[in-house]
């Protein structure tokens, strides 16, 4: 029982607020010599107990660095920090103010809009940059002015917002998927292509919520009227396209490259840079420094990845070590009902539950550990568990209390936009991000993925 006192120690720990790195390494430390003690026993004394546990318990740190070499050299970890980025340096090129001004005018003259326009948008972003906090900042400094200037409704506005800026979880390139590829052994560009149906559907069901949400309730997102400074119809969509073409061509190139099997998806991270640095130069907004803001900001996010992924590790390795691994598989193997589905619904409320407490991350590298080996066994799809996990960490970006796309979206707000209106707005996509999954989970063939590991 030592490794899952040990798991919900360090939950606590994390609620309080301590540093997710550390609170692992130091957890998993402190248990290890708790461990060792326990395997030593009392029997020859309380001294010989601590002193000879104790160094039976830091025996096991002897392979930490062969683990930590073991990552340093994981090429598909690569791609990580030229994912990261490409989206800075796009963020920085004002690729997202430039859609999301062209598309709100394009399709503003029909009831809800600018919100499609903010969910195709963060669509496309997510296809592009893949970094939540610069889409969700993004477009709540564009797209909700213009959105409260025409009295949409204020949860409705702050909801869209959320849910489209968090697309890019899901969308490919994604740093969730590329992480469960490390995590699940299986390639990258398999999980990309998995989850562009995923993806399409989410889209598509965030937009049928609003066009039937201003069907029946004109007042909570009225159209807004034509601007006659900008144009006829024509000469607006042929600005959009102007707008559109960059994105399209970078994601072409990025998605393109994986699919037709030119490019592994590390090998694309760096023609995506190449893309970003590209576009920052057409875009005239390339400088020396703006590469340098941007691979700063790169080496801080890629850097805390990496240090959570350390700290996951000796988490871990005591863990099993523990034989909190063994606990785990004999609990949910002996869920009542059908294996296979007991198991795959209670990870998804499990995951559903922790993702209201703490980021993804850490979640991918401590709780999807434990049940990959299950999975196997119950000859479950690698490729179709990893896109149940990836759409249900999602949603951990957008559930209350802790939801890192509420706290984005709060930062740049009019104070007259209260908390509990950004809450409010962000359920009904919630329960449609849940729809979705249910939907994979029970017919994944309708997606194009297989849920079992034969054929």
């Amino acid at each position: 029982m030592v490794g899952i006192i040990m798991f919900f120690a360090a939950l606590i720990m994390l609620l309080f607020g301590f540093p997710v790195a550390f609170t692992f390494a130091a957890v998993s430390v402190l248990f290890g010599i708790i461990a060792g003690i326990i395997e030593i026993g009392f029997d020859d004394g309380l001294d010989v107990a601590l002193i000879d546990g104790f160094e039976e318990g830091l025996l096991m740190f002897d392979f930490m660095p062969f683990r930590i070499m073991s990552i340093m050299q994981n090429t598909i970890l690569m791609a990580v920090p030229m994912f990261i980025f490409m989206g800075i340096v796009l963020q920085k090129t004002g690729l997202a103010e430039r859609l999301l001004e062209s598309m709100g005018f394009l399709f503003g003259e029909i009831r809800g809009g600018v919100a499609i326009s903010t969910v195709l948008v963060g669509a496309l972003l997510a296809a592009s940059t893949g970094v939540v906090g610069a889409s969700v900042v993004a477009m709540g400094v564009i797209s909700l002015p213009v959105m409260m200037k025409y009295k949409y409704n204020t949860p409705l506005a702050c909801g869209t917002i959320c849910a489209s800026g968090t697309l890019g979880q899901i969308i490919p390139p994604s740093i969730v998927l590329i992480i469960l590829g490390d995590v699940f052994q299986v390639p990258v560009g398999d999980l990309f292509k998995a989850a562009i149906g995923p993806g399409l559907a989410l889209v598509g069901a965030y937009i049928l919520y609003i066009v039937v949400v201003s069907f029946f309730n004109k007042d909570m997102a009225p159209a807004i009227p034509a601007d006659p400074s900008r144009g006829s119809k024509s000469k607006q969509v042929i600005r959009a396209l102007i707008d559109i073409i960059p994105s399209l061509t970078l994601i072409l190139l990025v998605l393109g490259s994986i699919f037709a099997g030119v490019a592994t998806p590390t090998e694309s991270s760096a023609v995506g840079c190449l893309g970003a640095v590209g576009l920052a130069l057409v875009y005239k907004t390339f400088s020396l420094q703006m590469v340098k803001e941007a691979s700063l900001e790169s080496v801080k996010i890629t850097s805390m990845v990496f240090g959570i992924l350390i700290g996951a590790t000796a988490f871990s390795m005591v863990f099993t070590y523990t034989g909190g691994d063994e606990i785990v598989e004999h609990f949910m193997m002996s869920l009542p009902g059908d294996e296979k589905w007991g198991f795959i619904i209670f990870t998804m409320l499990a995951i559903l539950v922790l993702g209201f407490f703490i980021d993804f991350v850490e979640i991918s590298y401590i709780i999807v550990p434990i049940l990959v080996p299950i999975a196997m066994n119950l000859d479950i799809n690698p490729v179709w568990f990893a896109i149940l996990i990836a759409m249900n960490l999602q949603t951990s970006f957008l559930t209350p209390p802790f939801g890192f796309s509420l706290f984005y979206l709060k930062g740049v707000v009019p104070a007259t936009v209260r908390t509990i209106q950004i809450y409010k707005g962000v359920i009904p996509f919630i329960i449609i991000q849940v729809i979705v999954l249910m939907l994979i989970a029970f017919y994944p063939e309708f997606f194009g993925i297989n849920p079992s590991t034969a054929g």
